[in-house]
């Protein structure tokens, strides 16, 4: 898609807009260098982005004191739920952020213009929620993974409310144990039971998690029950559509009380990957790399070449072939962007 083009006018606009909102920023930053000059910040301490609201950040002191917020310095951008921060409180109950720590990893996702953006930083794991209602489909399942493989953070398939699922399972059993046989942890969960969040618990203790999936799944449901005293808005599921509604909008970081961490992310429908090539999504398959290079040609695209390595192992089971249609479309999808 190419981007619209503006007249001179628009961009004079924008020029304005930005060289003013740099004047503040620097006055801002005068006023804090005032202010650390004369004492009336306290001394370094380190924290945790808990939420992020423009250049007002929510930060969370690691000694487990209540969150403050705090503003930017006027050097410091790009900040994102998840980041460990250098921060210094004020006299009136407020701080500054002076300095941001190294990150560990970065969850991004392309906006509407295809742009990289950061959604969270230093995560452990990203949670895939699916459930049985929405009726879950193995190729959004599949676009998950791809981009979570590509951030380099670990994937963990959650198959929620699973106290709708038919006794014998069904196609849904089988899908899970494809991922499974994948190697990619699977935890089964539902609010339904007492005990439907034991594994999730253990899974989630001692880490950093994101939660990501299509709308509807029940991923604020899930942080309402391991977070009870979180006030959480929940989304209603639709009775006719069987279809969720958006519910979050800023990404927020919880911590547990075993000690770990959740960010529930923006709910969004489907993971971009228009960032992506093929090759990259051809990677996101895990269990391509290890053919990947041994094609008969080099520029092959894996599609009717002969002597292509992938087609062969779907050809003798080594590679099934759902997940190889679901690779195709995937990359067919791409062009079509």
């Amino acid at each position: 898609m190419s981007k619209r083009k503006l007249s001179r006018q628009q961009r004079w606009r924008i020029e304005k807009i930005q060289a003013e909102r740099a004047r503040r920023a620097e006055r801002r930053g005068d006023q804090d260098d005032e202010k650390l000059a004369a004492g009336e910040y306290g001394p370094e301490q380190q924290g945790r982005v808990t939420a992020h609201f423009g250049r007002t950040l929510e930060v969370a002191p690691d000694d487990d004191g209540e969150p403050v917020r705090c503003h930017l310095r006027a050097n410091l951008e790009g900040l994102v739920t998840g980041d460990r921060v250098i921060w210094r409180a004020g006299q009136d109950g407020s701080g500054v952020v002076v300095a941001r720590g190294a990150r560990d990893s970065v969850l991004e996702r392309p906006d509407a213009r295809g742009q990289l953006k950061p959604v969270a930083a230093n995560i452990d794991q990203i949670l895939i929620v699916f459930a049985v209602e929405p009726e879950p489909h193995a190729n959004l399942i599949d676009r998950y993974l791809v981009a979570a493989e590509a951030t380099g953070i670990a994937p963990v398939l959650v198959l929620n409310k699973i106290d709708l699922l038919p006794a014998q399972g069904g196609p849904l059993r089988a899908l899970l144990a494809r991922y499974e046989a994948l190697g990619y942890p699977v935890v089964t969960t539902t609010t339904a039971r007492a005990d439907g969040l034991d594994a999730l618990h253990a899974r989630l203790a001692g880490c950093t998690s994101v939660f990501v999936g299509q709308s509807g799944v029940g991923k604020s449901s899930l942080i309402d029950r391991l977070l009870p005293d979180e006030q959480l808005r929940i989304g209603a599921l639709s009775e006719d559509s069987r279809k969720g509604r958006h519910t979050t909008t800023t990404a927020r970081l919880y911590r547990m009380p075993s000690g770990g961490e959740l960010i529930d992310s923006p709910g969004i429908r489907e993971f971009g990957l228009t960032h992506l090539d093929e090759g990259q999504v051809a990677e996101g398959f895990i269990e391509f790399r290890d053919l990947l290079g041994h094609c008969r040609f080099r520029d092959c695209r894996h599609r009717q070449e002969p002597g292509c390595a992938l087609i062969e192992a779907v050809d003798d089971g080594r590679i099934h072939a759902d997940r190889f249609a679901s690779y195709r479309r995937i990359v067919d999808s791409l062009d079509e962007t």
